[in-house]
């Protein structure tokens, strides 16, 4: 682990050597060698500590590197179950994060370890700022599913003289900001990792949080779905993955994604 930490502590610095990269590691020491105060926020899928699965074991500690990283005002975007974000709250204030919003990420199947409760097809990401609300970056999301619909307005009476169509009809909906609830299938069957995150539930977050050419980092990148979606969105990633059995996915993938076009900012 030191060499690594040291390998990266000569290239890093001030230089974008750090970036593009899925870094081999415990998080914790891997990031302190990444520089401080250039990421614009952290899209992360920590494990959450519900099951007895060895891969879902909490990490404590990971959030200091991470507010050491990004900027004064930035924002940490964390999926989790509510059992596990309930936890984070007080963490996230320790550092100068506040909650800003959740999203929900609603799945087409869910899991189901208990047989007694409603079963759970639903995730958690919650959004936590730092720094003023009007200097985080954000670019507020729209879909083009408004319902088309019929809408009537106030006339002026006819006796006036002055006769206005009573309605309008809206052809198409418009545009309108994205729900809070996102249904985006899962990955079962084809997932590579055990949690691994779609892009279609990834991107909206980093399109959201990023600026086009801006810095996300992922501390706990698994198969770098984060990173997939930054490189297609013309922004910047770095992570870091601390099991060797998929510390070699984010070139995989990456392969993969060179097959598209990252999309226009």
């Amino acid at each position: 682990m030191e060499q690594i930490a040291d390998k990266v502590t000569m290239t890093a610095g001030r230089t974008t050597d750090w970036l593009g990269i899925c870094h081999p590691g415990d998080c914790r020491q891997v990031m302190a060698a990444w520089p401080a105060g250039v990421a614009h926020a952290c899209v992360t899928d920590p494990p959450y500590g519900d099951t007895s699965l060895e891969w879902d074991r909490r990490c404590e500690g990971w959030m200091v590197q991470v507010a050491r990283i990004l900027k004064p005002a930035s924002s940490v975007w964390v999926f989790g179950s509510m059992r596990f974000l309930v936890t984070l709250f007080d963490e996230m204030e320790g550092h100068g994060f506040r909650y800003a919003q959740d999203i929900v990420w609603q799945k087409q199947n869910g899991t189901g370890f208990q047989n007694d409760r409603f079963r759970r097809v639903h995730e958690h990401a919650v959004q936590f700022y730092r720094g003023a609300w009007a200097d985080v970056y954000k670019d507020p999301q729209f879909t083009l599913d408004a319902t088309a619909r019929t809408v009537r307005r106030k006339t002026r009476p006819t006796h006036t003289g002055h006769i206005d169509a009573g309605h309008y009809v809206s052809d198409d909906g418009g545009p309108r900001l994205q729900i809070s609830v996102l249904e985006v299938a899962n990955e079962h069957g084809n997932a590579l990792h055990p949690t691994q995150k779609p892009l279609g539930i990834v991107a909206p977050l980093i399109r959201y949080s990023v600026p086009p050419g801006g810095i996300v980092i992922d501390p706990f990148a698994g198969s770098c779905s984060t990173g997939i979606a930054a490189k297609l969105l013309g922004r910047q990633f770095a992570g870091c993955e601390l099991n060797p059995d998929y510390q070699g996915l984010f070139a995989q993938r990456e392969r993969q994604a060179d097959m598209f076009q990252p999309e226009a900012a």
